[in-house]
């Protein structure tokens, strides 16, 4: 059980109080009294919670956690209704002093198996059981609870249930105990001798953002966090790792391309073989000297297509040179733009396209140019700037074409 579940220990103590009270025969209603009396015309008992208060006893009480939990005592009002939802008939009288009857033979409010899971849940780990005792309801205390224009003075009875724990939602503190050798099978009582203990300086970094957070092949980016300069970082972005050129507390400078082979004139990101473009999970691992990694949190990164030049040939077919165009499995989107407007969407179709295939996107296998043939015939003539869109992220540059 999660000591976190006592935060709903609140509403687990109201729950089982009308639990017990329905197992004994009663109807029971929550909320207000007034409200009670307009909800149907069958005998009832309603509770009424009207006040919580710290217990005093219990106010420093720790149970091995960096803070005491709190105690609560649950102060609630008894109010019965007859058939005519009247609070002061002799039926009303009658039905309010069985159920104190009730409440006075629960004394302390059992969580046995017939509970609600979720009830049980919030109060099993409390250390004393919950124990109802009654008090005295003097008219001034009903009449400061029922004061408004529309409520009326109904006989009632207060009692409170403590104490009540809700536990701070965080782990408990603990450590080995100094003085045993846990590395002997069993472990041994060591005294003095003291035993050494591995201790973590980071449990790894941690990332906030990354800036920019969109980019293209080559350009060098910041990611934020924590941790960041610890050693045997590496930094991915999906499948490819980036180059690490720089290494703060706080920061992480990085070039978006890994080591270039000596035998390609271009990174292995540029080379199109590892990743497209479009966003990606952007992490930072460390090494651990058991050679398993500790990974941070993901931040997301979007990498852009490049695109370096458009040209428009004789027969009509458009040709677009750059880096990480697109491959069959993209999502491709060529547009012809006009005055700020696009005239013409163009997109990857079926691998191979059937011929003809005229009006569809081909990208090249290494994702460094898209054609598109018979675009000269479908365009007016004029000038048109070609943007490129690859897994929802454009590049940069729109070159202009000419039809003529």
């Amino acid at each position: 059980m999660a000591l976190a579940d006592s935060g709903r220990a609140i509403g687990a103590v109201t729950r089982l109080l009308r639990e017990h009270l329905v197992r004994r025969g009663f109807a029971v209603s929550i909320g207000k009294p007034e409200d009670a009396a307009d909800t149907n015309t069958t005998a009832k008992l309603n509770l009424f919670l009207y006040e919580t208060t710290f217990d005093a006893s219990l106010r420093n009480v720790s149970l091995q956690y960096s803070q005491p939990p709190l105690w609560l005592a649950l102060k609630y009002l008894l109010t019965a209704f007859d058939d005519g939802e009247s609070s002061d008939s002799a039926d009303a009288h009658e039905l309010l002093g069985r159920g104190l009857s009730a409440l006075h033979e629960l004394n302390f409010l059992a969580l046995d198996a017939a509970v609600a899971t979720d009830v049980r849940l919030a109060l099993e780990n409390n250390p004393e059981p919950l124990k109802i005792t009654f008090d005295e309801t003097p008219p001034d205390l009903i009449s400061k609870i029922m004061q408004g224009t529309d409520e009326k003075f109904r006989l009632s009875t207060a009692f409170q249930v403590r104490p009540v724990m809700i536990v701070p939602n965080e782990p408990p503190k603990f450590s080995l105990l100094v003085g045993v050798d846990y590395t002997a099978v069993p472990p041994a009582v060591i005294g003095r001798e003291g035993v050494g203990l591995a201790v973590l300086a980071s449990l790894g970094p941690r990332l906030d953002r990354v800036d920019p957070s969109s980019f293209e092949v080559d350009d060098t980016i910041t990611i934020a966090g924590e941790d960041l300069h610890l050693s045997n970082l590496e930094c991915w972005l999906g499948a490819a790792q980036l180059s690490i050129v720089g290494q703060k507390a706080d920061r992480l400078t990085v070039r978006v391309e890994g080591a270039q082979p000596s035998d390609m004139p271009e990174g292995p990101i540029a080379g199109g073989g590892l990743i497209s473009a479009g966003e990606h999970p952007l992490v930072v691992r460390q090494l651990m000297p058991n050679r398993r990694y500790r990974s941070s949190n993901i931040v997301v990164g979007k990498l852009h297509p490049t695109v370096d030049a458009a040209g428009l040939d004789g027969a009509g077919m458009l040709t677009i040179d750059g880096a990480l165009l697109g491959t069959w499995n993209d999502d491709v989107i060529v547009a012809a733009l006009q005055d700020g407007a696009i005239v013409r969407v163009f997109e990857t179709g079926l691998q191979p396209p059937p011929p003809p295939a005229n009006l569809t996107v081909v990208p090249s296998s290494d994702q460094h140019s898209l054609t598109i043939a018979g675009v000269g015939s479908t365009l007016a003539a004029g000038t048109y700037q070609v943007a490129v869109r690859v897994n929802g992220q454009q590049a940069r540059l729109s070159p202009s074409v000419t039809v003529s």
